[in-house]
């Protein structure tokens, strides 16, 4: 009796126990299905279990749920498409030199990108979108695609695929690696946000830079409207949505073997460019230093010359003044001995016009004494015996003097002098009068 009992309460109790647990589970259930916390770039939207209404929200905070189904889109994401991988490429020798294996970064979700020349490549790199806030696109793309992975598949890739596809025929491989590069992430920019372009092709001929060959190369040019504006093909679908698209960018773009293999030649031709663009330019300049330093020394030595020219200028000018202040000394000189012979001639005439010559004519007769004297010195007028009278010595001494006076007046003839005092009387045409024998000092008596 006891061990049926202890079975119908076992029974009861677990019975309560699992039913405690599922309403319990619903409880806690339905406390997580009523409240919902989203981040500052989150995007809520939460469909009611009965109605199925959508209600929107775009602030950051806790929000009701109401046991509703929820939705969480970013307010801003970023597709890449970059996942980094390594490949090995040959790139054959240049000028006899053997092949290289190069190991290159590229991505393995890359987008392939086809050039007008028949070059490929892949894009790796990133874009960003924004998702609109306003009810009507929300509830556009949440009926449409349901997720933010299905917006980013089906939306975002599928345009930057057509965008990248379409803009690669509007250059050539060369062009997308260097002059044309931002052009590049322009247009697929471009065609991302605002719709393929309209486009054109013409066939042109054109040579290669490597194998400087001629070849046929298929033109892809953007039709534009007559305000100057690309036309396109068709609208992109992010602006059907009001999504926005930015920040495109390209990290990678590794080209295909047989392009990375006329990059590098076109790089070592461009090389071998600079380098005799570099070296002519330095032969210029070599020139110009050299033709400068020429004109420099040429300059240097005309200015030397030019100083000497003007030293000797200078100097001739110098010599010229001393020369003419020589000449005008001399002249000074001239006249002032001219002025002086004048004035000691003019003193000498107004002497003798005063004393007749006075003085001149005693040291004259003085000098001729002196000469007289010495011619008669030795000469005996008187002999050393005399024979008879006293008178014989008287005779000689008058003969002595007779002889000097006639020497006198012979000298006096001689000078043409007057040895009178005070007289000037001239003889005509035979020098002067005898002396008179009336003695210096006048005539006495009276």
């Amino acid at each position: 009796m006891n061990a049926p009992q202890i079975s119908k309460v076992s029974t009861r109790q677990v019975t309560g126990v699992v039913l405690a647990i599922v309403l319990g589970v619903m409880v806690i259930v339905g406390l997580l299905k009523s409240f919902e916390d989203i981040g500052p770039n989150d995007i809520l939207v939460v469909q009611s279990p009965w109605e199925g209404k959508l209600t929107w929200h775009v602030t950051p905070g806790v929000k009701w749920q109401g046991l509703g189904s929820v939705e969480i889109y970013k307010k801003r994401a970023m597709y890449t498409f970059d996942a980094p991988m390594e490949e090995e490429i040959v790139l054959k020798g240049l000028e006899g030199k053997p092949d290289v294996k190069v190991k290159r970064k590229t991505c393995s979700d890359g987008i392939a990108v086809q050039f007008n020349e028949g070059g490929h490549g892949k894009m790796c790199g990133s874009i960003q979108f924004e998702m609109p806030l306003d009810v009507t696109n929300l509830n556009k793309i949440h009926t449409k695609f349901g997720s933010q992975a299905a917006v980013q598949r089906n939306i975002v890739e599928t345009m930057m695929g057509k965008a990248v596809y379409l803009s690669g025929p509007l250059m050539s491989s060369r062009e997308s690696y260097a002059e044309k590069r931002n052009d590049l992430i322009f247009h697929v920019e471009d065609q991302v946000q605002n719709g393929v372009y309209k486009t054109s092709q013409k066939e042109v001929r054109t040579k290669d830079q490597i194998s400087q060959q001629e070849k046929s190369v298929t033109i892809v040019e953007i039709v534009k409207g007559k305000d100057g504006k690309a036309e396109r093909q068709e609208e992109s679908v992010l602006n059907d949505f009001g999504i926005k698209a930015f920040a495109f960018a390209i990290n990678k773009l590794p080209y295909d073997a047989a392009v990375e293999q006329q990059i590098v030649q076109q790089q070592q031709i461009a090389m071998d460019v600079q380098t005799s663009v570099a070296d002519a330019r330095k032969a210029e300049q070599r020139t110009l230093t050299v033709t400068e330093q020429g004109k420099a020394n040429a300059a240097m030595a005309k200015w030397e010359q030019e100083k000497i020219n003007f030293k000797e200028i200078a100097e001739a000018e110098k010599n010229k003044q001393v020369a003419t202040l020589n000449a005008l000394t001399a002249e000074q000189y001239k006249k002032q001995q001219i002025l002086q012979g004048e004035g000691d001639a003019a003193k000498k005439r107004l002497v003798m016009e005063a004393d007749g010559g006075l003085e001149l004519k005693a040291r004259t007769i003085v000098e001729v004494a002196k000469v007289q004297a010495e011619m008669l010195r030795g000469t005996k007028f008187v002999p050393d015996i005399v024979f008879g009278g006293g008178n014989s010595n008287v005779n000689a001494a008058t003969n002595l003097t007779e002889f000097m006076s006639v020497l006198a007046a012979d000298a006096a003839r001689r000078l043409g002098t007057d040895l009178r005092v005070g007289g000037t009387e001239k003889t005509s045409g035979q020098g002067v009068n005898a002396p008179s024998a009336q003695p210096v000092g006048g005539p006495k008596g009276r």
